[in-house]
């Protein structure tokens, strides 16, 4: 059990890679994206709302060029005021 514990997701960059976002105001979500992710191409596509519309999640994709590269980009969406959760 500690071997898989100890096991690292292995990756072969450049590569494809989905953000599940979740909050409160879909646009201000999209703002929060086109700010972070900048010039490079990215999709963003509605996953689902919540039953009362007060929560939607969004699966964005990008190209990611390292395992830093996608942390830095985990760690700006994650501290984004209109985001509340990062998967």
């Amino acid at each position: 059990m500690t071997e898989d514990k100890e096991k690292k997701l292995q990756l072969k960059y450049p590569c494809a890679w989905v953000y599940k976002i979740i909050g409160a105001d879909e646009n201000d979500m999209k703002c929060a994206v086109a700010d972070i992710i900048q010039d490079r191409a990215c999709s963003i596509t509605l996953s689902r709302s919540s039953e009362s519309a007060k929560y939607h999640c969004l699966n964005v994709e990008t190209t990611v060029e390292s395992e830093s590269h996608r942390k830095i980009i985990y760690e700006a969406l994650k501290a984004h005021k209109a985001i509340k959760i990062v998967l």
